[in-house]
């Protein structure tokens, strides 16, 4: 195999397609990419047996072969060529040759035989949505994913898609995130889609206007944005209910800055630390949201004016709970509605129903 090609693409398509092996692993072809030169392009791919990642750049093909290469040293050999192009050969041995300028690097690479078959990539599309939808979509909703494997399948994001709408679902037991978008597709669907794929996903939308194309088999699905196929295996089991899990009542509704609200939970959070973990008391009267916090070093007191119809109330929240969500409601005003101290607290938008996030409420001392 050899093939020359600019550096500058090559050190950005190397450096996504990383993301997808394993730092370490007993199969040492997983920490590798798989170089593919042929017909003037070079193909890249990185896959750890649960997320793919593979696209293709212009090269000058010299010699059609394939060749795989340790992720981490061939990011860090090409990121520091002194040189605007890049040459890699390799010989019978697998051993690699990487040159350009005045610097040279012979590496050992490892047989392409040895490298796992991905799930078929190129597959019809079945859900087509604008790129600057979906990543909102992601950005919004990642924050409540389970981080523990207590019940897998909360490790992943559902996609419900129905009645010509997708909406988007993460929720950790004491969180949850949803988000709406409307799509042009009578289909009707449900996939769990793993948190670390969604995280790469949301690093590859970056052209806001273009549109990501998303194929669904019963265990895969596949990620098309740009030149870039990303695919990933779905999860199994049963999901939460979400609609059963948000409140459909509620007696006391508040409407508040949403920049103004996050301030004062931060400010009042000063206070709190990994060591001295207390939650933040949030109480609704009249116009203004009163925040109380106590801890070992000390008290903290903070005020924001608001609109409140109903019931005035005090509860308590975990601080870092009640600021993923709010940082992640994109919008001026937020709509916060409690049905008691003890009901989870819905975050919503003023008008409209694009995003809804559920807090669960922390018991703190007094309560009702």
């Amino acid at each position: 195999m050899k093939f020359i090609c600019e550096k500058e693409p090559l050190v950005e398509t190397v450096s996504n397609v990383a993301r997808a092996t394993s730092a370490k692993s007993p199969i040492p072809a997983l920490e590798g990419i798989l170089l593919s030169a042929k017909d003037g392009q070079l193909q890249l791919t990185g896959y750890d047996l649960e997320l793919g990642i593979v696209t293709t750049i212009e090269a000058k093909t010299e010699q059609t072969g394939q060749l795989i290469l340790s992720a981490k040293l061939l990011q860090d050999i090409i990121r520091r060529i002194p040189a605007d192009t890049v040459c890699i050969s390799s010989d019978e041995r697998n051993l690699a040759t990487i040159h350009g300028g005045v610097s040279e690097f012979t590496i050992p690479g490892l047989d392409a035989e040895e490298y796992p078959e991905l799930p078929n990539f190129e597959q019809e599309s079945d859900l087509v949505l604008k790129q600057g939808a979906l990543k909102s979509m992601i950005d919004q909703t990642l924050f409540a994913i389970a981080t523990s494997d207590s019940k897998p399948v909360h490790t992943g994001s559902l996609f419900d898609v129905k009645d010509s709408c997708v909406t988007l679902v993460s929720v950790d037991g004491y969180r949850l995130a949803l988000r709406r978008e409307p799509i042009v597709s009578d289909q009707t669907t449900r996939f769990v889609v793993p948190g670390k794929t969604l995280s790469e996903i949301s690093k590859l939308l970056r052209n806001e206007d273009d549109e990501a194309y998303l194929a669904i088999s019963q265990k895969h699905i596949v990620f098309r944005i740009g030149g870039y196929y990303v695919v990933s295996r779905l999860l199994e089991g049963e999901f939460l209910d979400y609609n059963a899990a948000i409140p459909k009542v509620s007696k006391t509704t508040v409407k508040v800055n949403t920049r103004s609200l996050t301030d004062a939970v931060e400010r009042t959070s000063l206070l709190i630390s990994d060591r001295l973990r207390s939650p933040i008391r949030l109480a609704v009267m009249e116009n203004k949201v009163q925040l109380n916090c106590s801890t070992s070093m000390g008290k903290a007191h903070d005020e924001v004016e608001c609109e409140m119809s109903g019931e005035p109330v005090s509860m308590g929240f975990n601080n870092k709970y009640l600021l993923d969500a709010l940082k992640a409601s994109d919008c001026d005003m937020v709509k916060l509605e409690i049905n008691g101290a003890l009901s989870p607290m819905r975050i919503l938008p003023l008008e409209g129903e694009s995003f809804l996030f559920l807090v669960l409420p922390v018991r703190v001392k007094n309560d009702d």
